[in-house]
């Protein structure tokens, strides 16, 4: 696969909009400056387009193969995991302490996004390799720090999180993996995951599993879970390896795609011999998932928005080459010559959509991650601000971005026409593997419940309300603007909409009917209009920058044909125009579902309660 990206698009949003370079200058990242880090993320497009994109096909169409007990992946994969490992890539935010590079989760949110774009099945890899590492780092004793930290850093051995069970689904606390102490302090484990991502593979020699199980006498549910260490292969003291550790794949899944990404079941101590390391305390398991859930829950929000960028990226280059039909100003023309389908209205509807809710997921998933680095270098009050905000966002990131994601490679797949359905574009591979990321770590339900019950209700609703008012702030700045006015005061009815929804509907009596019914459209709702607000915002930013670059070159916007002309020569300044305009196409054509979302949720419709299913 031809992978492509608007790195100009990334590097505006990190360093303009987001000013990464004032972070930077904090004494923890005081290795870093603006240009290593530009350097980092030519270096990881790189890789992307040159290694990790040529073998995306293989992973589709050969995928990963099981025999015998073992699981092999295409012969491709492997040197290319080799240059990832070479690199610590999968060390790039993690501590020097261990091997890591200790970049900050911004800019491992847009070198992830290129890893993903170019090639989601060997991505989710390295990304639960990351988070295990993360995890016995932050929860581990200074032995299982020792034995497993760097080596998951360095990808010599990768990592999984295996929660779910066949009986259970995502109702964990259901979960019946038993966990015996033992007189040396270890843990015996039997029991039995499903869908366990990168369960098993031949990527590298060993496999490190953190795995919920349940200890004797322990209560029901999820308040009776513990988190354990389960090496694939034991470790000796001294890190070697050692016997196998009764941890055995009983097969793996036929998928809709990520076909390259093993989905396992595993079978741990059948023959009672799978030793686990207990992390952290007994019985505080899902407390300590949580940790590595939501990081990955916003990984995999990312994943359906790589997937809708390089989707829209192979749309937007397909378009120009195919010619189809005439130009509609000379459609009953019958000998007008064929045009490119850029050149349609509904064609260029489609792209400049896909271009608007990608533009809008990055910047979500970039300002999530830019609290969530803030969070780590602020303290007290200030610090518990952030991490709120990224409590609030994580749920939409992972929802919004995963369904947007999904609607995004449809359109893009749409722009193809017929070719699109076939194997002959990768458009049609996009889609299968972005629909994954609307199910697990949660399904966008599951997500949608969270944000409804527990986050929109965090700090008394101070958290919302701070997140809102900053959309209300954009408004404001624009709402005099005479090429932004409208947009603006769609943004400020939608705010006006939420609000009065969620008013509404807690004060009903059937309050809890209609939030279980209408969570999913109400998490749209939020998302949507935050979408507007950092498209919004970036616009001013943009505006600014192009009002320099035509009072320096002496260019004015009156006459419509030069200015034209002007923008097809100057490449900065027909970017910041784009961003302009991509704001108001995002505000026309996605704030007013906002309104229609909102009228169906007041109607206080309740038929699926009702309705002989």
């Amino acid at each position: 696969m031809d992978y492509k990206v608007d790195l100009r698009d990334i590097k505006f949003q990190l360093f303009d909009w987001l000013d990464l370079g004032e972070m930077l200058e904090e004494e923890k990242f005081a290795d870093w400056d603006a240009d290593n880090v530009e350097m980092v993320l030519d270096e990881a497009l790189k890789i992307a387009q040159e290694q990790m994109g040529p073998c995306n096909e293989d992973g589709d169409r050969i995928g990963a193969q099981y025999a015998d007990g073992k699981v092999t992946l295409p012969d491709s994969f492997k040197p290319v995991y080799k240059t990832i490992c070479e690199g610590g890539w999968i060390g790039l935010l993690a501590s020097p302490e261990f091997g890591g590079m200790g970049l900050p989760d911004t800019v491992g949110t847009a070198v992830n996004e290129f890893f993903n774009g170019s090639n989601v099945s060997l991505s989710l890899t390295l990304m639960l390799t990351r988070g295990a590492g993360a995890m016995i780092e932050g929860f581990g004793t200074d032995v299982h720090k020792a034995l497993f930290v760097e080596k998951l850093y360095s990808g010599e051995w990768t990592g999984t999180m295996c929660l779910t069970e066949a009986q259970a689904g995502s109702d964990v606390g259901a979960s019946t993996t038993k966990a015996m102490k033992q007189d040396d302090g270890t843990y015996t484990l039997t029991g039995e995951k499903i869908f366990i991502t990168g369960g098993d593979h031949d990527l590298a020699d060993n496999i490190v599993h953190l795995v919920l199980a349940r200890t004797p006498d322990a209560p029901a549910g999820t308040k009776g879970l513990s988190l354990f260490i389960v090496p694939k292969i034991r470790v000796n003291p001294d890190g070697s390896l050692g016997e196998p550790n009764d941890v055995f794949t009983n097969n793996i899944e036929e998928k809709m795609g990520i076909h390259g990404s093993p989905t396992c079941t595993l079978v741990f101590g059948q023959n009672n011999g799978c030793q686990g390391f207990l992390l952290g305390e007994e019985l505080q398991g899902m407390k300590l998932i949580f940790h590595l859930m939501n990081p990955s829950r916003i990984d995999v929000g990312l994943q359906g928005s790589a997937a809708a960028r390089a989707a829209y990226q192979q749309a937007h280059g397909y378009a120009p080459e195919r010619l189809q039909s005439r130009n509609w100003k000379e459609f009953k023309n019958p000998e007008a010559p064929q045009v490119p389908i850029i050149e349609h209205p509904d064609v260029r509807r489609m792209l400049l959509t896909s271009k608007a809710y990608t533009e809008a997921m990055r910047a979500l998933l970039l300002q999530t991650s830019y609290y969530l680095d803030m969070s780590h270098l602020t303290e007290g009050e200030e610090s518990e601000r952030y991490h709120s905000y990224v409590e609030m966002l994580t749920p939409i990131c992972k929802a919004w971005c995963s369904e947007w994601g999904m609607q995004v490679t449809h359109l893009c797949l749409q722009v193809h026409g017929g070719y699109g359905y076939t194997s002959d574009y990768p458009a049609e591979q996009f889609m299968r593997d972005a629909e994954i990321a609307c199910i697990y770590e949660g399904t966008n339900g599951i997500q949608a419940l969270d944000f409804v019950a527990r986050k929109l209700p965090m700090n008394n609703g101070q958290t919302i309300r701070d997140l809102l008012g900053m959309a209300e702030s954009t408004f404001k700045k624009l709402r005099s603007d005479p090429e932004m006015m409208e947009p603006a005061w769609m943004l400020a009815a939608a705010l006006k909409q939420i609000e009065t929804i969620s008013k509404e509907i807690t004060k009903r009596p059937d309050a809890i009917q209609l939030i279980l019914l209408n969570a999913p459209p109400l998490l749209d709702m939020v998302g949507t209009v935050l979408g507007a607000h950092f498209l919004m915002d970036q616009a001013i930013l943009a505006k600014s920058k192009l009002a320099a670059i035509l009072e320096e070159k002496g260019v004015g916007t009156d006459d419509k044909k030069a200015y034209k002309e002007f923008l097809k020569d100057n490449e900065e300044a027909a970017f910041f125009h784009n961003k302009v305009q991509t704001a108001i196409h995002f505000a026309y054509r996605a704030l007013p579902t906002v309104a229609a979302k909102g009228a169906a949720i007041r109607s206080g419709e309740k038929s699926p309660f009702y309705a002989i299913m």
